[in-house]
């Protein structure tokens, strides 16, 4: 049954995703610097989930926070697919060949650096043994998806404090962790545009 939801879910993740346009932001600024992320899914139970990282506060960038897998593009990238799919595997152990690339949501900034961050989703393998590179990853955390729908009163805010200073952004609560800034943007686009539909999918199963 778990390949079978897997097939639901990625069908319908990748035609509402491939027949929208893009929302793409110009890097005419050059203090603008361009990175990927992967946004991972996968189904445990026939439950779709989102797959999250934890930096450690080691990091130059976003310490401490929640993200996805994801970082600077290269010059060797050929395209943006490969940083992400290289950058998860360096952060996660995510083997390129065991993602199931689903397409591309808007692009977003970052609040705190000055990044462009282009969004790309993926299907995973469930279960999936992940290496987890201590240097960058604190942990991984897998997040139901029907905690970010509009139904799941007391999930969302907005506003938060980081480093002294308040940020206008959408935030979202789960087991004690805060998500926000890109991450939250990039979640809210993502649910925008498919969440309702992954939802009703999800509870007929």
């Amino acid at each position: 049954m778990g390949k079978q939801d897997n097939k639901h879910f990625s069908e319908v993740i990748r035609e509402k995703l491939n027949t929208r346009i893009v929302g793409r932001i110009q890097g005419g600024q050059c203090s603008f610097k361009h990175s990927g992320v992967l946004m991972p899914l996968l189904v445990e139970n026939g439950q779709l989930k989102i797959l999250f990282t934890k930096r450690t506060n080691t990091l130059e960038h976003h310490k401490g926070q929640i993200c996805f897998p994801g970082g600077s593009v290269d010059e060797e990238d050929a395209s943006i697919e490969e940083t992400v799919l290289r950058e998860a595997y360096e952060e996660i152990g995510l083997q390129r060949e065991d993602v199931e690339i689903l397409g591309r949501i808007d692009d977003t900034l970052t609040l705190v650096s000055s990044f462009i961050i282009q969004p790309i989703v993926g299907l995973l393998p469930y279960p999936y043994d992940f290496t987890i590179n201590t240097s960058e990853v604190e942990r991984v955390l897998k997040i139901p998806l029907g905690v970010f729908g509009a139904e799941k009163p007391g999930s969302k805010g907005y506003g938060v404090e980081f480093e002294g200073m308040i940020y206008d952004t959408p935030t979202y609560c789960y087991d004690g962790e805060v998500i926000w800034g890109a991450t939250a943007r990039i979640i809210e686009n993502f649910m925008d545009i498919v969440g309702h539909k992954l939802l009703l999918l999800e509870g007929r199963k």
